[in-house]
């Protein structure tokens, strides 16, 4: 089994009527139930309104892969937490970041930028192009599919150059943007997904859904381990390659 934790902010499905009336239960349910369809996932949820906002070093030692997604309250997750993702992340826990998780505190940490874009909120029909059809990731996707509105995000993107660019973005309103991007920190993988506004049905969306249940799947890590930085002994010693105390 993969455990897959779904941390959302938890903030808009609770003030803003149209988030409401899309995600009445907060997105993270509507994550949560159509990969709990997946009988290979172990699915938990977690949001800022659980204590420790639901991240702990326990809690992270016994997630696979965590789904963040995050808007307005990116300045309330502690520090700590945060740097508690980064260091899980790097062990080799899987991360996938949905959307304004961009600016979140994990994400600029685990890629060293700011991840600052362009946006603007006008619905705007976009039309996500995949860029590597042959990729686990985007298995099962067309050459293209459309969403009928979604928040506009535009390059410049204050990224590292990504590992692996899965899908780019295009908006009736001329922007193109990296929509899709892969990246290797330390002995985890993390996969950036840009659709997923909170006032529109974007994880309803079908091929939404297989994208992201697909990078649950390529995230999930198959070595796990703090790397340290340990003084060794001369292999031509014939003793034991073991850290010296």
């Amino acid at each position: 089994m993969i455990r897959v934790l779904i941390w959302n902010e938890f903030y808009h499905e609770k003030f803003d009527q149209d988030a409401m009336k899309i995600y009445p239960d907060g997105i993270h349910k509507t994550i949560a139930d159509f990969l709990r369809s997946d009988e290979e996932l172990e699915i938990r949820t977690a949001t800022l309104d659980d204590e420790n906002c639901g991240i702990s070093k326990e809690i992270l030692s016994n997630t696979d892969v965590l789904i963040w997604w995050g808007h307005m309250r990116h300045d309330l997750v502690p520090d700590e937490a945060a740097f508690m993702v980064r260091d899980a992340v790097l062990e080799g826990m899987g991360a996938i970041f949905l959307h304004s998780a961009h600016h979140s505190k994990p994400f600029r940490y685990l890629l060293g930028t700011s991840c600052n874009l362009c946006w603007r909120e006008s619905g705007d029909r976009e039309v996500l192009w995949v860029t590597e059809p042959s990729h686990p990731i985007t298995r099962g996707i067309d050459r293209y599919f459309v969403l009928e509105h979604e928040e506009t995000y535009g390059e410049p993107f204050v990224i590292p150059t990504p590992d692996k660019l899965l899908l780019i973005g295009s908006f009736s309103g001329g922007e193109a943007f990296r929509s899709g991007c892969l990246y290797e920190r330390g002995n985890g993988k993390l996969f950036y997904l840009q659709p997923g506004h909170e006032t529109f049905p974007t994880f309803k969306v079908p091929e939404i859904q297989t994208i992201i249940r697909n990078a649950v799947h390529y995230v999930a890590p198959s070595y796990r381990q703090q790397t340290t930085c340990p003084k060794v002994r001369n292999i031509d010693c014939g003793e034991p390659y073991v850290d010296i105390l």
